[in-house]
């Protein structure tokens, strides 16, 4: 492989114009096309085989006119100043020019009613149901106790009524006449936030609640223009030259633009999700300065030793653009790896993602090499800080990289010890994480949305936003009154459940009955997932008993559900990417020991930020973060991305050292070699990763937050520590056996070359001799 991509270096070097002219008319062609032909990518996505999603489809086929789980709807909360109630002046009149001003738009549904007028209608449609009971008791000649039917009405009041019990706080529902929540526009939104604001004009507390009016603002761009920024500096540091810190993010810029083009073109053909650009753009912009950064730095290197620049750029590539292909290929494996899942936004986000750093790659190994024929020897112009780095007595470059990897040789067990025992004390509170789904009660406490949750909780308590359905099927069941006995044993036994607060039957026909159980706790509490694990439990025995077929659903047994879904594919997922990529090390370094160290270096990396992670957020230590659940796609996104990232480092540094190995130099001045023309650059890809990875911290979003926090966290461990404290200390301990391959496996497994081993260096004969 060495060889062939040192002589398609040395070609796009020579035949720089075609290789550009090329890219560009790629970059032309693919917007032309989708600027013509693609098509609006979709909002939707399924998730097979979830149970309360085919307990949500059972719902609509038995009551069609009823609201769907998906349904944009949101919940507006009003409240009085404390002592006053929402009856009186001036607010009973600001909640009815409120409810006024939502009816009046054209985007919301019809049947907006305020909380007082719901509330009376609720005890009004109650009353009703015990007269008509009352009469026909009496005529029936039985016995009738009002009193116990009203007592056990004011249960199922208190449970559904939009009127907290003093008066104070009211809610108001409102539905958008659009089919899913995705398709609410931010227009839409701020015509009902207008509306909100001339309601709190009148001394209302008025907040909302709801995805529906989820912000549809993302920070997404300026994180990216904040880290390309930060990957200038850091570039700009490591080279010392304006020109050469540039490339990489010209080059970048330049894959990801191409990736992205790619994804909506082919909305042409196919459909695609929204959500697949996000992980395209921000991985596809990380690993593609990385590895234009590395080929860059080994052209420089190269530099030292021939005056050639065509011979220098084709050596760079072939040796460290051999890296950036296998380097890419685990990332590459780690992102496809995602459809396992089995949910379609993630496998479409993958795969987007995977085409993207394959660009990535052929970008690196073409347009970097074309870009510096075109430049030639102003490819590190604008020099602020020369490059004249101290030499030994033989010549070698003396930098802080063989400082430190010499410093690491004088006590590797120590070291080793150190990072094993570090991480895994890190990693101990992962036994305790909780993933759940984030919801309003764990948004930002600034935010409508988490307001309006702290009031409905203190009013109507948690259990009021985390509601779950029962769809009751009794279709099977051909008598009114044994289906009417059928469903009221289901909501029996609902309500008898623990952590339950009420149940009743929300509505009933000649096909089914859908029965509202409200928990006592909230969504994101463990109690309310072991609540839904209990009705599942009990679900077959409950269906005998009565005839029928039961579901439970809703939004937050569809998250749970979720939740569990991505829990339970951790396991696969891991195995898939971390057999795979040991597979592909395997080839990479002829080793057992080095691929076999590299993965169990990133499952303790990952573990240990898994562990921080859930420290800091879920239990809250040092008080920096409210404790609340771990977002369930975390832990998945985590190890795709990081393991990814990681797989780079390592096979940039090692392979560096393994080049040394091969060309002579004993395993111990090996390691001193590979830290001597590799620790710089990986410490500063490592750096670019982990600043803007931070800078998410300081977002107000609790759930950016933590994703931020844990990928910058997962970088600086396995970059910092593994690969730059742990991985070389166990080299040293290993030594030669680090390199050892069974014959067997040596003859089948292809031998690619990555160090260059083919290519005609005769200055390093020389060169690792002083070695």
């Amino acid at each position: 492989m060495a060889t062939l991509l040192y002589r398609l270096g040395k070609t796009a070097y020579r035949r720089w114009p075609i290789f550009l002219a090329g890219w560009l008319v790629a970059l032309v062609g693919l917007g032309a096309v989708a600027g013509y032909l693609s098509k609006p990518m979709s909002n939707t996505f399924s998730i097979p085989g979830i149970e309360s999603v085919e307990a949500a489809e059972l719902q609509q086929e038995l009551f069609p006119d009823a609201a769907a789980v998906d349904a944009p709807s949101s919940t507006i909360v009003v409240a009085a100043p404390e002592g006053e109630k929402l009856v009186q002046e001036p607010y009973a009149a600001a909640v009815q020019a409120l409810v006024a001003d939502l009816a009046e738009l054209e985007d919301v549904q019809e049947g907006v009613v305020g909380p007082v007028e719901a509330a009376a209608g609720l005890e009004g449609q109650v009353t009703s149901g015990i007269d008509q009971a009352e009469a026909q008791a009496k005529e029936a000649g039985q016995p009738f106790d009002r009193d116990a039917a009203l007592a056990g009405a004011q249960s199922q009041i208190r449970a559904a009524t939009p009127l907290s019990e003093d008066g104070r706080v009211g809610t108001i529902a409102f539905t958008f006449d659009v089919p899913t929540v995705l398709e609410v526009t931010p227009e839409m939104q701020d015509a009902v936030t207008a509306a909100m604001d001339d309601a709190r004009d009148a001394g209302l507390t008025v907040e909302v609640s709801g995805s529906a009016m989820q912000s549809m603002e993302s920070g997404g761009a300026s994180a990216e223009l904040i880290g390309i920024a930060l990957a200038l500096v850091i570039l700009a540091l490591t080279f010392g030259s304006l020109v050469a810190a540039g490339m990489p993010i010209v080059t970048a810029g330049i894959g990801v633009g191409i990736g992205i083009t790619a994804i909506t073109a082919m909305t042409a053909i196919t459909e695609i999700p929204s959500s697949t650009t996000a992980l395209a753009s921000m991985l596809g912009l990380a690993v593609g300065i990385d590895y234009a950064l590395f080929i860059l730095a080994r052209y420089r290197s190269e530099l030292d030793h021939t005056d050639d620049r065509e011979e220098a750029i084709g050596v760079a590539v072939g040796t460290a653009g051999s890296a950036v292909v296998f380097a890419g290929l685990t990332v590459i494996i780690a992102l496809v790896a995602l459809s396992v899942v089995g949910i379609s936004f993630l496998t479409a986000m993958g795969l987007g993602a995977a085409a993207t750093v394959t660009v990535a790659v052929l970008v690196a190994l073409t347009l970097l090499p074309a870009i510096l024929g075109m430049l030639k020897s102003k490819a590190f112009g604008g020099t602020f800080r020369r490059y004249r780095p101290a030499r030994e007595a033989n010549g070698h470059i003396l930098n802080n990289g063989v400082r430190w990897a010499r410093f690491l040789r004088k006590a590797p067990l120590a070291w080793v010890l150190l990072v094993v025992v570090g991480l895994g004390l890190l990693a101990v509170p992962v036994k305790n994480m909780h993933l759940a789904l984030p919801t309003d009660s764990t948004a930002a406490e600034d935010t409508t949305q988490r307001k309006a949750s702290d009031l409905v909780t203190d009013a109507f308590g948690p259990g009021r936003l985390s509601p779950m359905l029962l769809v009751v099927d009794g279709r099977g069941l051909k008598d009114p009154q044994e289906q009417q006995a059928a469903y009221q044993a289901v909501t029996a036994w609902a309500a008898g459940q623990d952590d339950v607060a009420d149940a009743m039957t929300a509505a009933a026909n000649d096909k089914g009955a859908m029965i509202l159980l409200q928990p006592a706790s909230g969504a994101e509490d463990t109690e309310t997932e072991e609540l839904l694990e209990s009705l599942r439990d009990g679900e077959q025995a409950i269906e005998q008993e009565t005839g029928t077929r039961v579901g439970v659903t809703g939004l937050t047994a569809i998250q749970a559900d979720v939740s569990k879904m991505l829990a339970d594919a951790l396991p696969l997922y891991l195995a898939i990417v971390i057999g795979l990529a040991f597979v592909l090390l395997v080839m990479v370094f002829r080793s057992l020991l080095v691929p076999l160290t590299a993965t169990l270096g990133f499952l303790l990396s990952v573990m240990a930020t898994l562990g921080a992670t859930v420290a800091i957020f879920q239990e809250g230590m040092f008080g920096l973060f409210p404790g609340q659940p771990i977002v369930s796609f975390i832990p998945i996104f985590l190890i795709g991305v990081v393991f990814g990232l990681a797989m780079d480092y390592q096979v940039f540094l090692v392979t560096r050292i393994r080049e040394a190995h091969v060309h002579g130099a004993s395993y111990r001045e090996a390691v001193v070699d590979g830290f001597r023309n590799s620790a710089r650059v990986v410490t500063a890809a490592a750096l670019i990763m982990t600043s803007v990875f931070a800078g998410f911290i300081f977002m107000d979003e609790p759930i950016v937050q933590s994703m931020g926090f844990a990928l910058a966290a997962a970088v600086i461990f396995d970059a910092f520590i593994v690969r730059l404290v742990l991985i070389p200390a166990l080299m040293y301990l290993m030594g030669e056996k680090a390199w050892y391959l069974p014959k067997w496996l040596d003859r089948i497994i292809p031998n690619v070359d990555i160090e260059g081993e083919n290519l005609h260096r005769p200055h390093l004969e020389e060169h690792y001799s002083k070695v």
